[in-house]
């Protein structure tokens, strides 16, 4: 079982890692003009503003709390909040960033889907990140 462990969280984030920046090199050197979603604001700016506000706010947080509760060591936090209270402090955060971007998230993906302006000026893939994104919110806000 050492040896599983060593593989699945020892060798396969550095694979991971690697793919994810190899793999972005490579579009950005191939396709570089790729890299873009069409805006829809203009088409139906209604909602916008709250809808993209709550979602980015939420997922910089998101993210931010991933970079610093998986980085920092524990010498370096114990000094100023105990494990426990860090744990505490890392769920009721993410819980409230999380629900912040997810409920820009789903006015995000109602006006998507139900605008017929900005339905047809999207493509498959526009609606199937949101969907990725959506289920990848909802799996990290059930495992709090």
């Amino acid at each position: 079982m050492s040896n599983l462990n060593l593989l699945l969280f020892g060798v396969y984030p550095y694979i991971a890692l690697a793919i994810c920046l190899i793999g972005s090199w490579a579009r950005f050197d191939l396709a570089q003009y790729t890299w873009k979603t069409g805006s829809s604001q203009m088409l139906d700016p209604k909602g916008m503003r709250v809808a993209s506000n709550l979602f980015h706010v939420g997922i910089l947080f998101v993210l931010a709390g991933h970079f610093v509760g998986l980085l920092t060591p524990a010498a370096v936090y114990h000094h100023v909040i105990s494990t426990e209270n860090k744990q505490l402090l890392a769920m009721v955060s993410g819980g409230f960033f999380g629900i912040l971007c997810l409920i820009g998230l789903l006015m995000l993906i109602q006006r998507r889907f139900s605008n017929p302006r900005v339905r047809a000026s999207s493509s498959t893939s526009d609606h199937l990140i949101l969907i990725v994104l959506l289920v990848q919110l909802l799996l990290g806000l059930l495992t709090i």
